[in-house]
């Protein structure tokens, strides 16, 4: 069996390494994500289920979320509150969760548990808890959310630039659903959703801790023995909206919420996806010293927090942003996110900031990689995206090599990035 290995880091004189598996189940070749870390008697399991996350909702927005805490509800046979308890006493932890292109569930214990929380997940894999009583639950819960987040006003902006960039398309909605579609869901509704998306074909498993290679494909092998083989689909990419608009949201608040966005044409597998990391660190995610931050808060006093990040994901790349500012600010503030933005594509970036993004990224590596789950994470992310083992390590050798000259002809070649949206909740 082919195996893919590379050097993560060395912490504590130990060499740690991952690997990239596969084992078979039912003729399916199910890659298994594999780290020994013998620091501490813990092991952990999780598995991925792609394109299966909130993405696949459909026109039953929240049904991938109400899924997942149907999951963490235990099994039928001994219901939420005994399957609970079977699992504090032993220290296991279990828990389902979703995001937006994927579904997880996930196993931690202590070593001499392991097996122990393996029986319990295959358990709840095979006779979850899909009962009437549950279901009800979980609805009077998630309505109950929703109902909270009318008073959330950063929840109400973030969700309304979603509508603006990515209008008629699932990444429009939040969620955890909305009230309507929630009350339009039923049990067979989720079943059928777990049915078609827990499968073989789009699992993928992360597992490691002080746990031998072989026990953990035992695990696996175990854990997926009943699941069904089910067929898997390509992700669909979505393009954020090339118009600039600008909604407001009337409500009774005392500040401004402004929550800003753009397109960004770039690729999970790009060549020049570390200049970007380099770029959106500059531009709006390095805190006190981003241009956002220092243009706005620190030299104008126009807002409590200013913040802006490039994300380049398999289904969608964009820019965004937010801030909090008085009323009597907001106009004053959204003017100055579009200068800073345009003068930002138009000069580039100084060497100065440069050097500083480069010792930032590059310092704190080891702390993004001194946990397990840390290191698992990067590796499954890199296979998730199709790109070599090993790509973050050779990503920071790019960006120490980075010239002022290639990072600001990357930052003009983007000029879409001037393309605002602007969703603000504020008083009328």
């Amino acid at each position: 069996m082919k195996k893919i290995i590379f050097t993560i880091m060395i912490l504590q004189g130990v060499l740690l390494s991952a690997t990239i598996e596969t084992v078979e189940i039912k003729g399916v070749k199910v890659p298994v994500i594999f780290e020994k870390d013998s620091t501490l008697p813990i092991a952990s399991l999780e598995i991925i289920f792609q394109n299966s996350g909130s993405i696949k909702d459909g026109n039953l927005s929240g049904i991938a979320s109400f899924t997942s805490s149907m999951l963490n509800e235990g099994t039928k046979k001994l219901g939420s509150v005994m399957f609970a308890k079977k699992l504090e006493e032993s220290a296991i932890h279990l828990s389902a969760n979703n995001g937006l292109e994927t579904f997880s569930i996930e196993l931690s214990s202590l070593k001499e548990k392991f097996d122990e929380g393996v029986d319990s997940f295959y358990t709840l894999l095979n006779d979850p808890n899909f009962s009437k009583k549950s279901f009800e639950k979980i609805k009077l819960l998630k309505l109950a959310t929703i109902e909270k987040k009318k008073s959330d006003f950063d929840y109400i902006a973030k969700l309304g630039l979603k509508k603006l960039r990515y209008k008629d398309t699932p990444l429009e909605n939040p969620s955890i659903g909305t009230s309507k579609s929630l009350n339009t869901l039923t049990l067979k509704d989720v079943e059928n959703f777990y049915k078609e998306h827990i499968t073989l074909s789009r699992v993928a498993v992360v597992i490691g801790g002080d746990i031998e290679l072989e026990e953990a494909k035992k695990s696996v092998k175990k854990l997926l023995s009943k699941m069904e083989v089910g067929t898997s689909e390509k992700l669909f990419e979505f393009d954020s909206s090339k118009k600039e608009e600008l909604v407001e949201i009337v409500k009774d608040t005392k500040q401004a919420y402004i929550y800003f966005g753009s397109p960004f044409y770039l690729k999970v597998y790009d060549k020049d996806m570390y200049k970007s990391k380099v770029a959106g660190f500059i531009l709006g995610s390095g805190g006190f010293g981003s241009r956002l931050m220092e243009e706005i808060r620190v030299k104008r006093g126009l807002a409590y927090s200013a913040y802006g990040r490039i994300s380049v994901n398999k289904s969608y790349s964009q820019f965004s942003g937010y801030l909090q500012t008085k009323l009597e600010n907001q106009e004053d503030a959204i003017k100055l996110v579009k200068e800073v933005v345009k003068e930002f594509v138009a000069k580039g970036v100084t060497k100065d900031e440069l050097e500083q993004a480069k010792k930032f990224i590059i310092g704190s590596e080891p702390l993004r990689n001194e946990t397990l789950s840390s290191r698992l994470h990067r590796t499954f992310q890199e296979y998730y995206k199709g790109l070599e083992l090993g790509d973050s390590q050779k990503e920071l050798k790019m960006i120490e090599k980075l010239t002022l000259k290639e990072l600001n002809d990357f930052i003009a070649s983007h000029k879409e990035i001037n393309s605002l949206s602007f969703s603000i909740v504020t008083k009328k």
